[in-house]
């Protein structure tokens, strides 16, 4: 009995100096337990990567206002701006908001036209033999090329100009996929068939995650040669948009215009490839490679 007594005294007296000591420990900041961001090794240079084009502009200002260059045929870049303003917050917003529709109705269809046919093209040889001589064909056709028979297949409505730009964004993304899933490591596949991998959860699981680097690169590519097409597709009777301000522009005789209409294609485009490529980084972001910040302090 005894014994029981100084067991349990001994047992609340441990108790006791646990509690005491958890009481004396100083609680965590935490400020402290949050682990440090990494430090951008390439943050100056992309502030002056977004720097040197105002720089470039405010050299062309100069230049035109020296007379070194013929203000007719370069406008000075302050011109360009106050064109641009004189057209007025709404009108220009119709134009910029119809071609951004464009391009995003037609880069979604090509696009998703382009992730099937690849995806099959790339899982069977066959079909990929089949296939492979036509879209090469048609893929070498200018985009101006398909304005007078989308003209004549479908009128002068959006239908054209929508497929137009999706022609334009089909083949880049069609070809970035079937090489990137024919890219893959054999030996991922081979683990793959090993651990008896269905079809699909071998796709889903292995090819479709290491194809992933290269189908992004198409889709950015194709998305870039949207903006393209979609000048072309703008040809096509269109009343609205940039390509019909780079037309009304040149008819006219005014390069301000012209010019206005190019830089904000230049706006736009790096804006939705901007968009594009912060999606591609979360997708990717399972990736370890050079261009992570703790493996560039190598690079240059």
């Amino acid at each position: 009995m005894a014994n029981d007594e100084s067991f349990a005294l001994h047992h609340r007296s441990q108790a006791a100096d646990d509690r005491a000591l958890r009481h004396a420990q100083p609680a965590a900041d935490p400020r402290r337990a949050a682990a440090p961001r990494p430090r951008d090794p390439l943050r100056r240079w992309r502030i002056a990567g977004l720097i040197l084009p105002l720089v470039f502009l405010a050299a062309i200002e100069a230049l035109v206002r020296a007379a070194v260059l013929p203000e007719h045929l370069v406008p000075a870049p302050s011109t360009i701006a106050q064109t641009l303003w004189q057209l007025g917050g709404e009108r220009l917003g119709r134009h910029v908001g119809a071609s951004a529709m464009r391009v995003l109705a037609g880069f979604g269809i090509g696009s998703a036209l382009a992730l099937v046919f690849g995806a099959a093209m790339g899982l069977s040889r066959r079909l990929d033999a089949l296939l492979d001589p036509a879209f090469q064909a048609l893929r070498a056709i200018p985009s101006l090329a398909w304005v007078p028979i989308l003209l004549l297949w479908m009128g002068i409505d959006e239908a054209p100009k929508i497929t137009l730009i999706a022609i334009g964004a089909f083949f880049p993304v069609q070809l970035s996929v079937v090489a990137g899933i024919r890219g893959v490591d054999r030996k991922l596949i081979e683990l793959g068939e090993v651990n008896r991998l269905s079809r699909r959860a071998l796709f889903t699981r292995i090819l479709l995650p290491a194809s992933l680097p290269h189908i992004f690169t198409g889709l950015r590519t194709g998305l870039s040669l949207a903006w393209m097409f979609m000048v072309a597709a703008e040809l096509i009777a269109a009343t609205r948009g940039l390509g019909y301000l780079l037309s009304d522009g040149r008819e006219t005789g005014r390069p301000d215009l012209v010019f206005g209409a190019i830089l904000l294609l230049a706006l736009l485009g790096k804006l939705s490839d901007s968009i594009l490529k912060a999606f591609e980084a979360h997708v990717l972001s399972w990736r370890d490679t050079a261009n992570e910040p703790s493996a560039a302090r190598g690079v240059r």
